[in-house]
């Protein structure tokens, strides 16, 4: 797929077509098993429902043969860091050996690694390596993307993270939300000296950054190798000086308390929280927050402390899921293997791993008006896949692929096995 791929008019009637249990909202009652049309207007869904019940004004519309595919929203990729220099493989190998997430950090590894080649990079460099990543997404189905900035930890660097963020969004046609999380880790020339670090990133760089329009969303990494919760909330404090909504990573190796201050700031979303409490999940189900769940970080990290997804069930707080593609702990390009490992490693069902990559996905970053739901009125991002049944979405891994992709009612992927 190139960065700027051909594609036509998504406009018409698409019959023929069966769509994914809680992820559409009918005008009419669908029967189970029963074939479902979706009209395409000017690039926006004008009717959903039942074929055979199709609306006269509509007969004469061009038709789309959907074949018994399944239709799903666009999926939504909530959690990434798609932009940065270099790879971690040795690292990898490294943790293998017996050393543990932190303490390949406190060596010089992790994050650091990353921004030392982020800094290296020029912007056409990171452009090329981020789109290369991006590709596999796109031809699974992704309409919706967050891209954090993070490995560059000094003005001019972070700049050019979110730069290129944009960019690719441009260049692919897909939305693109970007996250400033300067507060990702302390970058070398402030050893010693978190709060100068912390000054500078809330007094500096965040309100530079807002005013060049490159940030949607303000992250911090709340967490013993990070930042405190008093620093998380000096940084939450600064975005809501600037009308930006936050997010958190949050409970990842050890229960801060960062769930209960997020919610405080009615954040879109705590991310990890494997360690989340019980007092945590309650918190965020007052205040409406997302949990985004990264198995493939769980999985890289060979962890054993499992999210409370039972708690967070229980509470009725959404949960999202996400690739948390990163060099270090993440290096997955596919939602829909997240997907897999959400229900094998983290027990969610079907249902709720296939809302996880759409719908809650898309309230995750605040797109929840225009993504991940098939319904009248909202922009025409669908997917159509060569299933059966919905659960095989996640049931197979490293062998599905989209069928057919509508992004912003254009057809920008058509008739793939």
């Amino acid at each position: 797929m190139d960065a700027s791929p051909p594609h036509t008019d998504a406009d018409g009637v698409w019959h023929g077509l069966q769509l994914a249990p809680g992820l559409a909202q009918p005008d009419e009652p669908l029967a189970e098993g029963e074939a479902a049309s979706l009209v395409v207007h000017q690039g926006v869904l004008r009717w959903v429902g039942p074929a055979a019940r199709l609306p006269a004004a509509w007969a004469q519309a061009p038709r789309h043969d959907g074949a018994g595919l399944l239709a799903t929203p666009g999926l939504v990729d909530c959690h990434t860091h798609l932009v940065y220099g270099g790879q971690r493989a040795g690292e990898f190998a490294m943790r293998l050996a017996g050393a543990s997430y932190e303490e390949v950090a406190r060596a010089g590894g992790g994050i650091a690694s990353t921004v030392r080649a982020t800094r290296a990079a020029s912007e056409d460099e990171l452009f090329a390596c981020a789109l290369a990543r991006l590709r596999p997404l796109m031809e699974e189905g992704v309409c919706a993307v967050e891209i954090k900035s993070g490995y560059g930890l000094a003005l001019a660097h972070e700049r050019r993270q979110l730069r290129v963020a944009r960019r690719l969004g441009q260049a692919t046609g897909l939305a693109v939300r970007t996250t400033f999380l300067g507060a990702h880790a302390l970058p070398p020339e402030y050893a010693g000296r978190s709060q100068d670090y912390i000054d500078h990133v809330c007094n500096d760089m965040l309100p530079a950054l807002h005013a060049e329009g490159l940030v949607d969303a303000v992250d911090v990494f709340c967490e013993r190798i990070a930042f405190s919760l008093a620093e998380t909330e000096q940084v939450f404090a600064a975005a809501q000086r600037l009308g930006l909504p936050v997010k958190l990573h949050a409970e990842q190796l050890s229960d801060m308390g960062g769930a209960q201050l997020a919610a405080r700031y009615r954040a879109l979303s705590c991310d990890h929280i494997e360690h989340l409490s019980q007092a945590g999940v309650e918190a965020m189900a007052q205040a409406g927050t997302v949990a985004v769940l990264l198995p493939g970080a769980f999985y890289t990290l060979r962890d054993t402390q499992l999210p409370p997804i039972a708690a967070l069930r229980a509470a009725g707080v959404p949960m999202a899921v996400s690739t948390d593609h990163n060099p270090g702990t993440s290096p997955a390009l596919s939602l829909l293997l997240m997907a897999n490992m959400a229900c094998t490693l983290f027990r969610l069902t079907v249902p709720e791993a296939l809302a996880g990559i759409t719908l809650h996905a898309a309230r995750a970053l605040g797109l929840q008006d225009t993504h991940g739901l098939i319904a009248a009125g909202r922009p025409a991002h669908f997917v159509l896949w060569p299933v059966a049944e919905a659960a095989e979405l996640a049931y197979w891994f490293g062998r599905q692929r989209a069928h057919t992709i509508v992004r912003g009612g254009r057809i920008v992927q058509r008739g793939l096995a």
